[in-house]
Parts: structure tokens; sequence; C-alpha cells
């Protein structure tokens, strides 16, 4: 016997496409997907049982569309789905913690961080800040930037990106 409010109820293809494309306008915000690849994103949410009318075109649309439309359009799609986009400060400290999520999973090498911006994020937290003063501008300047040679570097970041993604979420989640 079951007792009421004990089994959530399974989730919908629909509201798994909608939490996927809350997450995906989160990412898009921060700069992590390129316009080329949104069709395809949108072809996937159509896959995924959600349906608007800017999806269904935008998923027809080829990679090489111009790029501004594509943007457009899928800021349209989002906001036909009921997802706005989140501020892009917050949806970049969301994109730090992915990345030291993927970092403390391998799938990142530490070398790797120096080559975007993530210096430039505006942290809020101690745990975003120690993680951020540890990626240096320039991946050939680690030791003269921060004054630690590659293996203590390593460790310290690894360190760090534990400490981030094992720390409370911020804002609504991305």
């Amino acid at each position: 016997m079951r007792t009421a409010g004990t089994t959530a109820e399974p989730e919908t293809p629909a509201q798994s496409g909608l939490t996927t494309l809350g997450e995906l306008a989160c990412r898009y915000q921060a700069g992590e997907i390129r316009p080329e690849d949104l069709p395809m994103i949108a072809a996937e949410a159509l896959a995924a049982g959600l349906d608007t009318p800017t999806l269904c075109e935008l998923a027809g649309w080829p990679r090489n569309a111009d790029a501004h439309d594509i943007r457009n359009a899928f800021e349209q799609a989002l906001s036909e789905s009921g997802i706005g986009l989140p501020d892009p400060d917050l949806a970049r400290r969301h994109g730090l913690r992915r990345l030291a999520a993927r970092l403390v999973d391998g799938e990142v090498a530490p070398a790797d961080l120096a080559t975007d911006d993530w210096w430039d994020v505006e942290v809020e937290t101690a745990e975003e800040r120690s993680f951020v003063l540890l990626i240096p501008q320039c991946g050939c300047c680690i030791e003269y930037t921060l004054g630690l040679d590659q293996r203590t570097w390593a460790a310290e970041l690894r360190i760090a990106a534990l400490a981030l993604t094992s720390s409370a979420s911020i804002g609504p989640g991305c």
C-alpha cells in the first residue's frame, strides 16, 4: 500500500526537455554554446517532447544560417517555452561551477583553464574566489603569475575545484 505523497510522479519527456532547455539557456547566456549549434539543440528539444512554433522552425535551419537570426529564434523559442534567460553574471558563475566539476571529473586538464577568460568572472563566494584566483590569464605564466610550480598549482586548483563543487548552490539552477 502506497502512502499519499511518498512517491513522486515520473517526469514527462516535456518536463525533462524543459529542464534541459533551461540548463542550455544558462550555458547559452554564459557563452558556452555557439550559435551554429542551436538548430540541433532545437531539434533535440523537439525530440524530448517540447513543441513550440519557433522551436520547430529553428530545428529546420542549417548550421550556417545567420548567427543573429539563430540567436533571435532561440531566444524566442525559450520565451515560448516559458524559459527566461538568466542574468549573464549568474550564468557565468554556474559555468564556473560546471568547469570546476569537469576538472574534478578529469574531463578537462588544469592547463586548459587558462584558455578562457574565467579569471574575469564576477565571483560572490569564497569558494568561487579561491578557484578563480588560481586560474591564470595565460597558460605559459603559471609560475610567474601565481608563484607556483605546475604540480603545486594543479593540486591547489583541484582542491579549490572540489571545494567549489561541494559548496552550496547559487541562484536559480542552471
